[in-house]
C-alpha cells in the first residue's frame, strides 16, 4: 500500500482574529490556553473539520473528487454521529485473525473509511479487529501559539427570552475569543503505517486538497475568523525520510518581533515569517506551501 507514499513533513500557519479557534470543554469553552499563556488548537479539533469536509460532501470535497478523479465511495467517515457499532465491525472482518493481514486489507471497513486509512481508528475494544488499524499514516500535533494570547469574554444577548416573562434574553461570559494569536502547528506523513491501514497515495493526495479549506468552509459565529496563512508540505526523497523532522520545523516557525516575546500579539505584522529552507536543507525535500493551490 505504501509504495508510492513517501515520508512528508508539514507545517499549518494558523492567524485567530477575534475567534477561538478551539473551545476547551474542561473551561466552560474557553480557548484552549497553557498555564504560560500559550495558546493551543488540539489535532482532534482540526481533524474534525477535515472530516466533517468529507463526510458533508459539499462543494469542496465534490470538486476536490472531480479533480483527482476519486470515488466518493471511497471515502466515507468512521468518526461519524450515528454510527452503529455492530455494522462497523462486521465491516472490519469479525472472523479476521490478527495475521490475516491480507484479508483484512480487502475488507469493506478498510475500502470504505477514509478517516480510519489515514488517521486510524479507535475500535479496538473486544469484538473489533485488533491486527492492523491502531495508529494511522497521518498525525497532526498540537498547534501551539507562538506568543501568549489575549482572551476577551462578554456576555451574549437574545431579543427573545429563554424564560416565560423575560423579554430578553443573556448568557453571561459565553463569548468568548482570541484577540489575536498565530499558532503553529505541526503534521507527518508516515508510510511505515500504511501497510497496516490500507493507506493508499490518493488518501494523503485527498488530505492535501483540504486543507487549504478546513476553515474557510467551515466557519462558525465563534470562529469567524482563523486563517491558514502556510501549508507547508515538504515531502522527503522516500519513506525513510531525508533529513530530520524538527529541522524543517523549526526553521519555518515564525518568530515573535520585539524585545517582549511573551507579550499578545495584535497584528500578522508583529511576526517574522520564514518562507523559505536553508540551503542545507532545500536539495534534501520538495518544498511546496498548499495554501498556493487555492
Amino acid at each position: 500500500m505504501n509504495e508510492n507514499i513517501k515520508r512528508a513533513t508539514g507545517l499549518l500557519i494558523l492567524e485567530a482574529v477575534n475567534s477561538n479557534p478551539n473551545g476547551d470543554p474542561d473551561r466552560e469553552s474557553d480557548p484552549r490556553q497553557r498555564p504560560n499563556g500559550l495558546g493551543e488548537i488540539s489535532p482532534v479539533s482540526f481533524k474534525r473539520k477535515l472530516r466533517d469536509l468529507v463526510e458533508d460532501e459539499g462543494d469542496v470535497f465534490q470538486a476536490i473528487c472531480k479533480k483527482l478523479n476519486l470515488a466518493k465511495d471511497d471515502f466515507k467517515i468512521l468518526e461519524s454521529r450515528g454510527r452503529i457499532r455492530a455494522n462497523i465491525i462486521k465491516e472490519m472482518g469479525e472472523n479476521i485473525k490478527e495475521f490475516e493481514q491480507e484479508k483484512f486489507l480487502k475488507s469493506q471497513f478498510v475500502k470504505k473509511y477514509w478517516d480510519g486509512r489515514l488517521f486510524g481508528n479507535t475500535f479496538l475494544e473486544e469484538g473489533g479487529n485488533k491486527g492492523y488499524i491502531k495508529t494511522g499514516v497521518a498525525q497532526f500535533t498540537m498547534g501551539l501559539s507562538v506568543a501568549p494570547i489575549l482572551i476577551q469574554r462578554h456576555t451574549n444577548t437574545n431579543k427573545a427570552g429563554v424564560e416565560e416573562g423575560k423579554t430578553q434574553g443573556m448568557a453571561p461570559l459565553a463569548y468568548r475569543v482570541v484577540e489575536h494569536g498565530v499558532y503553529c502547528m505541526p503534521f507527518y506523513i508516515n508510510p511505515s503505517n500504511a501497510h497496516k491501514s490500507g493507506c493508499a497515495q490518493k488518501d494523503i493526495d485527498l488530505l492535501k486538497a483540504l486543507l487549504p479549506y478546513a476553515y474557510d468552509h467551515t466557519r462558525s459565529a465563534i470562529r469567524p475568523d482563523v486563517r491558514i496563512r502556510h501549508a507547508w508540505y515538504m515531502e522527503h526523497e522516500n519513506s525513510l525520510g531525508s533529513c530530520a523532522d524538527w529541522k524543517l520545523i523549526d526553521v519555518l516557525t515564525p518568530k515573535r518581533k520585539g524585545d517582549d516575546l511573551m507579550k499578545p500579539s495584535a497584528s500578522w505584522s508583529d511576526y517574522d515569517v520564514p518562507v523559505t529552507l536553508t540551503p542545507e536543507l532545500t536539495g534534501k525535500v520538495s518544498f511546496v506551501d498548499l495554501m498556493e493551490n487555492l
